[in-house]
């Protein structure tokens, strides 16, 4: 890889690093939320809904801003976007308002999927498609070595004495409890106040770098031979399938790093000191599974290969967490990291092979299947309201079966 190749994938890296802190603080979010706004399991989930449902509303419309305004300047409107949704947490903390905090996290939802829509294909297409999954996985390590500092560094903040706090207002009256309560909100305001200005900051600063922009339209003789008679995206059954398993994905990843935490303290009734952290060894999982992706992929494993593995170990991972108990059960949940880490890297390239012209609207159909993360993890919550927590996590079972589907058969399809 040249210097100049070299420079934008720290660029991208430093955009990843972003993307892991900022949406994996949910982990962190859904608990805290939850006791500061009185909630149950399944509203407690509409943070995870709030965060990843704009990537459905606003995939196709950021397709087309990047095609108006080029990569650099979408990835700096992105972040601004995300500096503004971080900035509504002022507000909703001051007030208390459950709907303010899902709006902040749609609008830095917004601002990622545009982060997202730029990112994600400009990596892919940086270097040779046999790759993409290994440059993927760097990308990955900088996402969840910032996922993993995420619940740390927030958990320290939002969920400090939370176990102690909620013996305390059981006993305490309504005018007593709604003041102690919005204590708890007002947690939220300084640490969002910083992360404002970061975005802003890092926006100003890729405005202003040497990112070159890059061709998504081209296509090589093969692929202009193969695709002549298509007209549209809806003609490639491998981006369709593809499409599907990065919305099951999605959900699922979300489910065991935004779940853990409050599985570990409502299910297995762990102390919240000790549960903050499980969401972390979820991203420690995730950070070993991209480590063995960038030294197996290409050389040793095939990116379908490791999507097949990723699709068996998901399924004995959640089966061992159905059946197991107490901290067992919990590192299960979070050992489905590594079974996670290499799904993304594998499906991105293998949806996108051979599209072409095609590629960017292939790329806004996956970055719409990040919505998988909005509807999954609900759907885990109302079980968990109507049966409990640990047979909740029956539903990633079919998920990792797709999954394992896709890898083995579904990329195939032409």
């Amino acid at each position: 890889m040249t210097k100049e190749t070299n420079k934008s994938i720290i660029i991208i890296g430093v955009l990843f690093f972003i993307f892991g802190f900022v949406t994996w603080l949910n982990s962190v979010l859904i608990p805290y939320l939850k006791i500061a706004n009185e909630l149950n399991n399944f509203q407690s989930y509409l943070v995870a809904f709030a965060s990843y449902i704009s990537y459905l509303v606003m995939a196709i419309p950021s397709a087309w801003v990047l095609k108006k305004i080029g990569f650099k300047k979408g990835m700096s409107l992105g972040l601004v976007v995300m500096a503004i949704g971080a900035l509504v947490f002022v507000p909703a903390a001051l007030v208390r308002n459950y709907t303010f905090f899902l709006f902040g996290l749609f609008v830095q939802g917004t601002g990622l999927a545009l982060l997202q829509s730029a990112a994600n294909p400009y990596i892919t297409i940086l270097g040779p498609i046999e790759s993409a999954a290994k440059r993927i996985s760097i990308m990955g390590i900088c996402n969840k070595i910032a996922g993993a500092l995420a619940p740390i560094v927030f958990g320290a903040i939002l969920l400090k004495n939370m176990d102690k706090l909620e013996t305390k207002l059981i006993n305490l009256n309504p005018v007593e409890k709604a003041a102690e309560l919005d204590a708890l909100s007002a947690r939220v305001i300084t640490p969002y106040i910083i992360m404002a200005v970061i975005l802003s900051g890092l926006a100003v600063l890729i405005y202003y770098s040497t990112l070159p922009e890059i061709e998504t339209d081209g296509e090589d003789e093969e692929v202009a031979v193969a695709n002549k008679n298509k007209t549209s995206v809806m003609q490639f059954p491998n981006l369709l399938l593809g499409t599907l398993a990065m919305f099951l994905y999605v959900g699922v990843e979300v489910i065991a790093g935004d779940t853990v935490i409050s599985y570990a303290r409502d299910g297995q009734d762990i102390a919240t000191g000790t549960a903050k952290f499980f969401t972390s060894y979820t991203l420690v999982a995730m950070i070993i599974g991209y480590l063995i992706g960038t030294v197996t992929i290409p050389r040793f494993i095939s990116q379908e290969k490791a999507l097949q593995i990723s699709g068996i170990l998901g399924i004995i991972l959640g089966l061992a967490a159905i059946f197991g108990d107490g901290y067992f059960s919990v590192l299960c949940i979070s050992l489905l990291g590594l079974a996670n880490a290499l799904v993304f890297p594998a499906i991105w390239p293998l949806a996108l092979k051979g599209l072409g012209r095609f590629t960017k609207m292939g790329s806004s159909f996956l970055i719409m299947a990040l919505a998988g993360g909005a509807i999954l993890p609900l759907v885990y919550g109302y079980l968990a309201d109507q049966f409990d927590p640990q047979q909740a996590y029956w539903i990633i079972i079919p998920c990792y079966l797709y999954i394992l589907f896709f890898g083995t058969k579904g990329y195939k399809m032409k």
